[in-house]
């Protein structure tokens, strides 16, 4: 039987929610980045790591990065969560095309990757993300009404607001691929 671990970095409780579903779903081990410590990576076959999107980067991703040589004989699967809808594949292309200047190429042939939609409450953002919503809001105010996608206009009617997409069905094809998956003897 594998063993295994999902271990998470959240800002502002998506991606910790999806954490926890994971764990739930796999009846594994849950730990928050900064209680992880990556010397406990031997223990497990499986890893599984979720972290938020913030302009173009994974939060907490250098756990993986940092630690690889622990990890690249291990099933890994890294899940992101953001407001970027996941079915629309030009969002899925830019947050991998993002994924590119973090991880290596052997990291992105080995990592399996799935992407998570989150939520936002403007009431509880950091200064600095309250001006990066303002000024994306401003960008999105410029162009033509016609020009705008679903997402954009999703962004505009909500600003200012709390939205939630969390979706615990969501999770599903992750744990599918983990169960699915046979442990690799490889060590």
């Amino acid at each position: 039987m594998k063993k295994t671990v999902v271990i998470y970095e959240s800002k502002y409780g998506s991606t910790r929610c999806y954490a926890q579903w994971i764990a739930e779903e796999l009846t594994c081990s849950l730990f928050e980045r900064k209680e992880f410590n990556p010397q406990d990576f031997t223990k497990y076959d499986v890893i599984i790591y979720g972290g938020g999107l913030y302009a173009g980067g994974v939060s907490g991703i250098k756990l993986i990065t940092q630690n690889w040589k622990l990890l690249k004989n291990k099933q890994v699967v890294l899940f992101t969560c953001g407001l970027a809808d996941p079915e629309d594949s030009g969002n899925v292309s830019a947050i991998r095309n993002s994924l590119t200047k973090i991880l290596s190429q052997e990291m992105l042939e080995h990592i399996h990757l799935f992407h998570l939609r989150g939520g936002i409450d403007y009431s509880r953002l950091n200064l600095t993300h309250k001006a990066m919503m303002a000024m994306l809001r401003r960008m999105l105010l410029k162009k033509d009404t016609e020009s705008l996608s679903k997402e954009d206009r999703q962004l505009l009617e909500s600003y200012g607001k709390c939205i939630d997409f969390t979706n615990r069905e969501s999770i599903q094809p992750l744990t599918q691929y983990v169960l699915s998956v046979p442990v690799s003897c490889s060590k």
